[in-house]
């Protein structure tokens, strides 16, 4: 069995999946204040609800953003601490591309990048994109967006991204080619830039101010 987090932004999501990927369950929520401290009592829940304990467990998969500073760091903390405890692979599954995956008529996804920008990845390229409110706001296309993003944006289009059964569809098509998963010690979150207070140096070293 798997277990599937995804903490990226305010629409947060936990899942278990079979190793071929296909769901065995799965808990979705929205919550603007201290969301990602709701990750492991409600996997908890979900493993209890479902009769399944940590025993049970093959591999994990996490969401990797970008998106959500403090989320992505819970999320993947979360992740790497149970597959260091566990003995088992971790793949991580960027967060944007699982949005698309589980919104298949979405043109794109969005996640929070600050007070007016967003991230965006449009269907069918590669790079991801920070935009400017302006830029998309009104936007009527359907678009995978969470709920909070959507309602300041204006984006009448906008389907949450609750995610984590399609990031563990992803992770197990990668594990049936990479049996290893990603290397744990390696493994973080998609940043693209820095959150504020901290500033990166010239080395490239990220330092808190």
């Amino acid at each position: 069995m798997m277990i599937a987090i995804d903490g990226a932004s305010t629409d947060l999501s936990v899942a278990l999946a079979a190793p071929d990927g296909s769901s065995i369950d799965d808990d979705a929520w929205s919550t603007p204040f201290r969301q990602s401290g709701e990750l492991l009592p409600r996997l908890l829940a979900l493993l209890e609800r479902n009769g399944r304990d940590f025993d049970d467990v093959s591999a994990l998969a996490v969401g990797t953003g970008p998106g959500s500073f403090t989320g992505l760091r819970v999320a993947m903390a979360l992740a790497k601490g149970m597959a260091f405890a566990l003995g088992r692979p971790i793949i991580g599954v960027p967060s944007l591309v699982a949005w698309l995956a589980a919104e298949p008529d979405a043109v794109a996804a969005l996640a929070r990048a600050g007070a007016r920008d967003a991230y965006m990845l449009e269907r069918a390229e590669t790079q991801i994109r920070v935009v400017d409110r302006d830029d998309v706001a009104a936007r009527t296309e359907v678009v995978a967006a969470p709920a909070e993003l959507a309602a300041v944006f204006e984006l009448a289009g906008a389907r949450s991204p609750r995610a984590a059964s399609t990031i563990a569809r992803l992770a197990a098509a990668r594990l049936a080619t990479q049996p290893g998963g990603d290397d744990l010690a390696r493994l973080e979150p998609i940043y693209l830039r820095a959150p504020r207070g901290v500033i990166a140096s010239p080395e490239g070293a990220v330092k808190w101010l």
